[in-house]
């Protein structure tokens, strides 16, 4: 509320009367706690992140299967502590580690993406969405979580193939050899 204060002062100079001014003094109580409740309200009431799908297109199942040559594989094992063990083709004796960081895996199958692309240059293919006819890597990715990986893992990973346009990837079970291997 606002509350007006007289001043005790005598006003009267000179033998002429003056008007007396009153200070006031406003109480913001009142609007401190309805900025609170705006604010309450409006966070709980937005979304604050959307959840958001990642699309996925899984190939038809006619029965038949084509031969991949292994110098188009890489092969990723996501371990514990975010660490990400991977070997190309099936040269599982040449096993290195990497990281999720921008400079760790994103890199590598960049570095191998690049490898595949001038060995065996574009492929052409049309885009299922548009019907656009384009031109993408031969580049197959094989991602294999280990049961001490935690899910995030598996997402990162394949956020990464979508950030660096990896068309052919699959998850698929470890196998007791690669977890021989680093473990």
């Amino acid at each position: 509320m606002a509350d007006f204060q007289a001043s005790a002062q005598s006003n009267v100079a000179r033998g002429k009367p003056r008007s007396h001014r009153m200070s006031t003094r406003i109480d913001f109580t009142p609007m401190v706690d309805l900025g609170f409740l705006l604010i309450t309200f409006f966070m709980l009431t937005t979304a604050l992140a959307k959840p958001s799908v990642m699309p996925l297109v899984m190939p038809k199942d006619d029965g038949t299967t084509e031969p991949i040559k292994q110098s188009k594989v890489l092969t990723f094992l996501l371990g514990a502590d975010d660490k990400v063990y991977w070997y190309e083709g099936l040269d599982i004796e040449k096993m290195d580690s990497t990281t999720f960081d921008a400079d760790g895996l994103r890199q590598v199958i960049l570095r191998k993406k690049e490898k595949v692309e001038t060995q065996f240059g574009l492929q052409k293919y049309t885009d299922s969405k548009t019907g656009a006819e384009l031109q993408g890597s031969q580049l197959n990715v094989i991602i294999k979580p280990a049961n001490s990986a935690r899910y995030k893992n598996l997402v990162d990973a394949l956020d990464e193939m979508a950030i660096c346009q990896v068309r052919y990837y699959c998850v698929m079970e470890i196998s007791a050899e690669e977890v021989k291997r680093f473990e």
